[in-house]
């Protein structure tokens, strides 16, 4: 019995010392990054984690490209509709809640997949999230009237004299990154960017991280053709469901503010689906230029078989 005991401790210690993996699917909207997952996650009978900052949201179904009702059966996913629009849900909220789940994951499992082309999102889980100090929440609600009193650029250019390396690096076409980042300027008296890329708490995991590509007017067609789908689909009757809530941020987002515009009697129809089309292209290019940075990523066409791509993920892990 004592025998018994202590090589059923052995078993228990050789588990929890296991490596354990997160592989990591990355890409340009429309590339296909959610059929990979599922047939990662069958192949090596796991879950998933969506860290696609938009799926969280239960009323953003058709604009998002959410996985569909076949897809989810697929395999176990975690973070799609979970959220209203109306909660106030964060990065750092996320950040908190994947790490919980990896480690429910990892009790029972060796590795786990997570997908979404949100980089920061993607980074909070992977890489932990940089620490800023806590500001005065009157210098957001300033920053705010600013932008909608002068516009967008007004705000860029206050950018470009604090901090010219956070105007060359942040979306500064994103009118809540560019104000995040002047809250941190003038709340601390330092550059937002002198925060950055300090040492983090390392990781219980190890991160693989799978890269999907394709030649750019490629990429371009699917997009097109997604939203096409999209359109066809009822968008269009998905967001007047929204417009209620046209003014919060989870809404600031490629495929609802530009039929917020039509709806508003500003775009005709035609001009606002091509507007969607031509900001989602260029959402794919900030995409792609953020998951390049990766030096270590394993980049796949994005008509490669699983086969392929599970050998190589699996000569990672060593």
């Amino acid at each position: 019995m004592l025998f018994s005991i202590f090589e059923n401790s052995k078993k228990r210690n050789l588990i929890s010392t296991t490596p354990k993996y997160l592989i990591s699917i990355v890409g340009p909207t429309a590339i296909g990054k959610t059929a990979l997952s599922i047939k990662l996650a069958q192949y090596f009978k796991t879950e998933i984690i969506s860290a696609d900052s938009r799926q969280f949201f239960k009323e953003m179904q058709i604009g998002t490209a959410a996985p569909n009702v076949e897809e989810l059966a697929g395999a176990k996913h975690h973070f799609i509709h979970h959220k209203s629009v109306q909660d106030n849900y964060n990065v750092g909220a996320f950040e908190k809640d994947a790490t919980s789940c990896l480690e429910q994951i990892f009790k029972s499992n060796d590795v786990a997949i997570m997908v979404g082309g949100s980089g920061l999102y993607n980074d909070a889980v992977t890489k932990g999230l940089d620490y800023f100090p806590e500001v005065k929440p009157s210098i957001r609600e300033e920053l705010n009237k600013q932008l909608e009193i002068n516009g967008l650029e007004h705000l860029t250019t206050q950018l470009k004299t604090l901090d010219p390396t956070a105007y060359k690096t942040i979306s500064i076409d994103n009118p809540h990154r560019v104000i995040r980042a002047l809250e941190i300027c003038i709340g601390s008296g330092k550059p937002y960017s002198s925060f950055l890329n300090k040492e983090k708490n390392k990781r219980p995991f190890t991160t693989i991280t799978v890269g999907l590509t394709a030649d750019r007017e490629l990429i371009y067609n699917r997009i097109n053709q997604r939203v096409d789908i999209m359109i066809n689909n009822g968008l269009l009757d998905e967001v007047k469901t929204l417009l209620p809530y046209e003014d919060l941020n989870a809404l600031n987002t490629v495929g609802y503010k530009e039929l917020f515009r039509y709806l508003s009697g500003e775009w005709t129809l035609e001009f606002a689906i091509l507007e969607i089309k031509k900001n989602t292209r260029r959402f794919a290019k900030r995409q792609l230029t953020w998951f390049k940075r990766n030096e270590s990523t394993l980049w796949f066409d994005y008509e490669s078989d699983l086969e392929k791509i599970a050998t190589s993920v699996q000569a990672q892990m060593v």
